[in-house]
């Protein structure tokens, strides 16, 4: 079996060919559920290596499987396909074709990642313990397309036993690696807060019974709940991101609405908060003389690695990369690879993929984002190499 440090040559060496498939995905970016033309790419290029190629799975999805010298263990690796209604500011050869459409979040990147971990792997089928599944996943932006998958059979189909990912990140500067043990992404709910009371002249608001004025006190209150609630060394974030009430300067309105997204790591503390809004939102409403009724929506569960996983992946990359700061990290952003992470255990982790010396350094979601292409063959031979690490010796 070729060594760690033979990934990492050979990935060096299909540089350009990554390079150019990250470059054609950023120059052609789809919204999530209309990745066809990406799907189609991505399925030539898996075709070429000679692999089995599954098509039109979750309207774009693509898998396709790798069998070794034996069919056991199998995991899956997966990249998210699509890009982001925002109009690229970048000017460079690669920007986006698509106007109002681009990949400001480096799904791009996945992509030809885990097309050259494909190829690394694909030329050593003979010596891979187990069997592969690369997962091409639509619509991870907040659409579902984890879990479209599921629900359309993708893992009693292919039935991977343990799952890996990665997800560039432009906050940390190359040679940068975060790997967390346990919860690594937090759960997301969004909640709708809607506050009626009784609407009337700006001028005479002792007859009105004011719903903006309970809104603007229950966003307050709102925060000294999660100071007060929360235990200090949980984690957990609420932040209103909407309100909306009225359309005339001089008029008390009916009806105040806020919106907002709920983070947190641990059910227990989820579950206390939904129940605790609701009931905040309530009584102080009902002190101005309002009524509010609280939904919530629970988008994400929280992402936790399987903590043999996470060490075992944690040491590929020490043998793999020596001089890469390899350090704990979890963040607060969520992430729909927890659907697949909640039935199949699994290792998530980052890469920093920013260089601000060559103002390659732009948040995620940023219309300038963009990234440092040197880290494409790291991630690829890690990858790669994490895969033959946990057949060769399942940690699950």
């Amino acid at each position: 079996m070729a060594d760690y440090g033979q990934l990492l040559q050979q990935a060096q060496e299909l540089f350009t060919w990554t390079q150019a498939l990250r470059r054609h995905f950023h120059q052609y970016p789809e919204l999530g559920f209309q990745e066809r033309q990406t799907a189609q790419r991505v399925a030539e290029e898996l075709t070429r290596l000679g692999l089995e190629v599954h098509t039109g799975i979750a309207e774009t999805g693509v898998v396709a499987v790798l069998e070794g010298c034996q069919s056991r263990p199998r995991v899956m690796l997966r990249a998210d396909m699509d890009a982001l209604p925002i109009q690229e500011a970048n000017q460079v050869p690669y920007a986006s074709k698509h106007p109002g459409v681009m990949h400001a979040c480096g799904h791009d990147g996945h992509m030809a990642i885990l097309l050259t971990a494909a190829r690394l792997l694909a030329e050593r089928r003979e010596e891979v313990p187990g069997t592969l599944i690369f997962l091409f996943q639509p619509a991870e932006e907040g659409l579902g397309g984890a879990e479209r998958m599921i629900q359309e059979g993708v893992l009693e189909r292919f039935r991977p036993e343990m799952a890996l990912a990665l997800h560039l990140w432009n906050q940390r500067p190359v040679g940068w690696v975060g790997i967390q043990e346990g919860p690594t992404m937090a759960a997301a709910d969004a909640f709708t807060i809607r506050i009626r009371g009784k609407g009337g002249h700006g001028a005479l608001p002792h007859l009105t019974h004011d719903p903006v004025t309970a809104a603007g006190h229950l966003i307050v209150a709102l925060q000294n709940l999660m100071a007060r609630e929360v235990d200090p060394l949980d984690t957990a974030v609420l932040s209103v991101g909407q309100m909306q009430a009225g359309r005339a300067f001089n008029v008390i309105p009916e009806e105040a609405e806020l919106q907002g997204t709920l983070r947190t790591f641990r059910a227990e503390t989820r579950s206390h908060i939904h129940q605790r809004v609701r009931e905040l939102a309530e009584s102080l409403a009902a002190g101005y003389r309002c009524q509010a009724q609280v939904t919530w929506e629970m988008r994400t569960p929280a992402l936790v690695n399987h903590p043999e996983m996470a060490r075992r992946v944690r040491e590929v990359v020490h043998r793999l990369w020596p001089e890469a700061r390899v350090v704990p990290f979890r963040t607060m952003g969520s992430e729909d690879m927890a659907f697949f992470m909640e039935r199949v255990p699994g290792c998530y982790f980052f890469l920093g993929s920013a260089n601000p010396e060559k103002g390659l350094d732009a948040p995620h979601h940023h219309p300038r984002f963009d990234f440092d292409e040197r880290v494409l063959p790291y991630g690829a031979a890690l990858l790669a190499a994490a895969a033959l690490d946990v057949l060769r010796n399942p940690p699950v």
